[in-house]
Order: C-alpha cells, then structure tokens, then sequence
C-alpha cells in the first residue's frame, strides 16, 4: 500500500486493517486450515528469494487459530545452520495489533510479511560474515529479525540485538531466538521494544560496532528521530558504522538521508554491492515474471553506509 505525503500513519493502518478484515469475511473457514497455509506472510513471488524458506508443518500453532506459521530457512552457504522464523500467515490482521501501533506510536509493517530487503540485508550479511565478526551488532526496525538472526547464527558476532518498536513483533522474535539457541555459539543475542521517538533508556548508547536496517525509512515523521538514534547507538570510540538497505521510494530515502546530515552524520550510497543481487535486480528489470510489479525506486534496495 502505497502512502502520500499527507496521509497520516494511522490512518494508513487502519485502511489495510479494513482491507485485511473485509478479505477475511469473504474467506471460508476452511482457509485458515494447514491446507492454506502456503498462504506465507513472506511474498515468495516477489522478493529476490536468496535464502529460501519453507513452511515447518509440525510448528503449525494451533492455539492461534493457525494463524502464525514457522519458517524454516535454509542458508546458501554449506555448513551454516537453518533458521527457524515464526511469523504471521497472509491476511491474518487482528484489531488488537492496530491498537498496539496506535498506543505506541508505531506502524505494523514488521507484521505484514518478511519484506525483500530483510533478505537481501541478511544475504549480504552472510556473504560479509567478516565484519561482524567480534563486533557489537544491532539491527533495528527489524520485524521478524532473519538478518539480526542470520548474523548471529554465522559471523561469531560479539553480542547481537534485535530491536523493533511494535512490542508485538518483539514477541515474535524472542520465540525465534529461542527456537534458534542453539545455533548461536558464544554469540550473546537478545531482542528489546526499541522506540526511535524516545530516549534511549536501555543502556545500550555509545555501544555497537555495527547497526543494520532493512526497509526503515519509508515513513518520513519518524526520519529525524532514527538518525539521532542512529548516532546515540553507535560507538564513539573506533569504527563503528550503520548500513542500510532501503529503495528510494519516491523521495523518502532522500529525505532521511536530509535528517542524517543534519545530525552531523555522514554517508555513502552503493548501487551494485552484491553480484548476485543485482543479477536478480537486472532479470527483474528485463521482464522476469516472477516479479511482474517490480520497478527499480520503489523495490531493489540501494546500500547506505552511515557513520559518525
């Protein structure tokens, strides 16, 4: 769903809440069975699909009316472990969740599926395994966090946090971090309701050594506030860096990249930064019809490099 400028954010949420609802009442009961559940809030059909994933028919929840589903994530790398992802199944919009976005002040993006760039950040994460090794790592407005866990699955990362600011969304991740500890190593990892708009209280400031974010600037009242975020978190004392992958999306990437430099912060943008994504991004351009909606600015996620 695509926003204006001067549509607020909650009203936004609450349009996709009546689409979502009046979808519901034309669906049977039949269709919130195991059958439907290929339904997948991860779009399969149109995402860049590097890390391939497939539905755990025994992790079927049924005590959610079948509503949440576990992926199971097979990394494109030998030796490195599956993710398991609990996530949410198409359609599946409770009233409850757009009360959360409206009481905390946050949007339910991070529920609505896993979006292409949280796979193409947590492929380059895994192709780059190198430059979180030994580091403090955290990803923010993660949704269901595959990029925070793909990180501290395989880079032997120092410590990895997982933040989002819907703490329904935290829910989710802490269940997949649970169900992925043993893949962790010695790698420190936790999830926390992270709120842009406030200061930051967890103790957690002049800490990290990297911070990463899929698909984070989209909504342009929270721009100021995730740059400011931005420079608390990261380290003061050596290299410390944010990498973000983001589109443009009409002006939306310009404009937070406006707040960045006001902040005092400094950045860099790559185009081409991986080979076999921008493989993928060019068949897309050329007509491959497993991606019939793609347009270049509003999906292939640019490479931002932020540091203070």
């Amino acid at each position: 769903m695509e926003a204006t400028t001067n549509t607020k954010p909650s009203s936004l949420r609450w349009a996709i809440l009546r689409q979502a609802l009046l979808r519901k009442t034309r669906e049977s009961p039949d269709n919130q069975s195991p059958s439907a559940i290929k339904r997948i809030s991860r779009k399969t059909h149109q995402g860049f699909n590097l890390i391939p994933g497939q539905v755990v028919e025994d992790h079927v929840n049924e005590e959610s009316n079948f509503r949440d589903v576990c992926i199971c994530y097979t990394l494109p790398v030998d030796g490195t472990p599956k993710i398991l992802v609990k996530q949410r199944v198409n359609n599946s919009v409770d009233l409850s969740d757009f009360e959360v976005s409206d009481r905390y002040n946050v949007d339910n993006t991070g529920l609505v599926c896993q979006w292409p760039s949280e796979d193409v950040l947590a492929y380059f994460c895994l192709s780059h395994a190198d430059m979180f090794r030994s580091k403090r790592v955290i990803e923010l407005g993660s949704g269901y966090g595959l990029a925070g866990l793909v990180i501290a699955a395989t880079t032997e990362a120092l410590e990895v946090v997982i933040s989002d600011g819907n703490p329904v969304v935290v829910d989710y991740i802490q269940h997949s971090i649970d169900s992925n500890s043993t893949a962790f190593g010695n790698t420190k990892v936790k999830t926390v309701t992270l709120h842009w708009d406030e200061e930051v209280t967890y103790n957690i400031s002049d800490t990290f050594d990297v911070i990463v974010a899929s698909d984070c600037t989209f909504f342009k009242e929270f721009h100021n506030a995730l740059a400011c975020t931005i420079k608390l978190l990261l380290k003061n004392v050596g290299r410390s860096e944010a990498i973000f992958f983001s589109p443009e999306r009409g002006d939306s990437l310009d404009k937070f990249l406006e707040k960045i430099e006001e902040n005092g912060l400094h950045f860099s943008i790559t185009e081409n930064y991986d080979s076999e994504v921008w493989k993928r991004h060019q068949g897309f351009m050329a007509g491959d019809d497993t991606w019939p909606s793609y347009e270049k600015h509003h999906c292939y996620p640019l490479m931002v490099r932020i540091t203070l």
